[in-house]
């Protein structure tokens, strides 16, 4: 593995560097899912024709090698840049692309890499989280359409999603993970409802969705009837990659890194300079982990078991930094907004530590990843 960049890798670094400098607002300080917003940075990147930094250029995307996708990302994460809407990009456009017929691809992919398209992800359910495969929303043939009855949980930016792709159940006459179906569902539909959670910081990102006699076309079905656990395991193996997060990581080492030499009460504070290089070395682990796996995806090859890997490890690393964090500003770290003026640089850390908690459930619990790997890499 070669890690010195090019001359025209580094040239194309500081392109980057310099176009996130001048366009790039500054991501906010906590989850956004304000439409405007989001819509508004996808639609900037995708006059830029950066938007789709994964895919490939014959689906609208950049056509990125995995170095420049790993330079972009690194950049992203040091102009502290916003994030784009997951679920489309990195999540429903992969699988279109993989699955979905030509038809499909037409009509939803051009929407997704022009940021004019947001979608979210019907998964989990109040029944079937971890255990995915016990989900109980129906969808029962009837002519044309499906008619859909169920109801999802957890369901971020449902609020402001155009399409909602979905796990739904076609069948229950065979093992649960055979009578699963994937579907593409326009939010407009009649029968849909959207109820907000609000979590405990009083943010507004999570989302119950209500499907009651919703007809949804049989065309908007993604694969074979019955086949959606191949599918939704290929969905959660990008996924499980992006929650990694280690650009976002690198910049946060490197902020406790700075602030261990700025703030006055920790400078040669030997603890804390130990446990901020012990980060450092996980995170070089993780880096060169999720470097193998932009190789492999540069080769065509879908992510394999070490996703759950980078989950793992990634999640656990974002949660010891955010930790780290609030320890390191003691009572600094209790304002709760990162922008009020005239707070230090610690104000916001207690929130970033409280929705980080999360990050080891979603997209699969850690627990659950240790489970993949165990069959599917020792063979137990």
């Amino acid at each position: 593995m070669n890690l010195s960049f090019t001359a025209s890798e580094l040239n194309f670094q500081q392109e980057v560097r310099a176009w996130l400098a001048a366009h790039a607002p500054v991501a906010p300080p906590t989850l956004t899912y304000e439409r405007n917003f989001v819509m508004a940075w996808e639609q900037k990147l995708a006059s830029k024709g950066w938007l789709a930094a994964a895919w490939p250029k014959k689906f609208g995307g950049t056509g990125w090698n995995a170095t420049q996708r790993y330079i972009w990302d690194e950049e992203c994460a040091r102009a502290n840049a916003p994030g784009n809407s997951v679920f489309g990009l990195n999540m429903c456009g992969p699988v279109i692309m993989a699955f979905g017929t030509p038809e499909q691809q037409a009509e939803h992919l051009p929407h997704i890499t022009g940021g004019t398209r947001i979608w979210c992800q019907g998964y989990s359910e109040p029944g079937a989280g971890s255990d995915l495969a016990s989900l109980k929303t129906s969808a029962v043939r009837d002519g044309d359409n499906y008619v859909v009855n169920g109801q999802k949980i957890w369901t971020t930016g449902a609020h402001i999603a155009d399409w909602i792709f979905c796990l739904v159940r076609t069948s229950s006459d065979s093992r649960k993970q055979e009578g699963i179906s994937f579907l593409l569902i326009d939010m407009k539909t009649p029968g849909i409802e959207v109820r907000a959670i609000h979590s405990i910081d009083g943010e507004h990102h999570l989302n119950e969705v209500f499907l009651k006699d919703v007809r949804v076309p049989i065309a908007n079905r993604i694969g074979e009837e019955g086949k959606g656990w191949t599918i939704a395991k290929y969905l959660l193996s990008h996924e499980r990659t992006g929650i990694a997060g280690v650009p976002m990581c690198k910049a946060s080492v490197q902020g406790l890194k700075d602030l261990a030499k700025t703030d006055p009460g920790l400078q040669g504070d030997a603890q804390i300079s130990r446990r901020i290089a012990e980060l450092e070395v996980d995170l070089l682990a993780l880096e060169f982990t999720n470097l193998r796996a932009l190789e492999r995806a540069q080769e065509g090859k879908p992510p394999g078991p070490e996703s759950s890997g980078l989950k793992i490890k990634g999640t656990e690393l974002q949660q010891a930094l955010a930790e780290l964090l609030v320890e390191m500003g003691g009572p600094s770290s209790l304002p709760w907004k990162a922008d009020a003026i005239g707070l230090p640089a610690y104000a916001g850390a207690t929130a970033a530590y409280n929705i980080g908690r999360a990050s080891t459930i979603y997209g699969g619990t850690n627990e659950i990843q240790k489970n993949v790997l165990a069959k599917f890499v020792l063979g137990l």
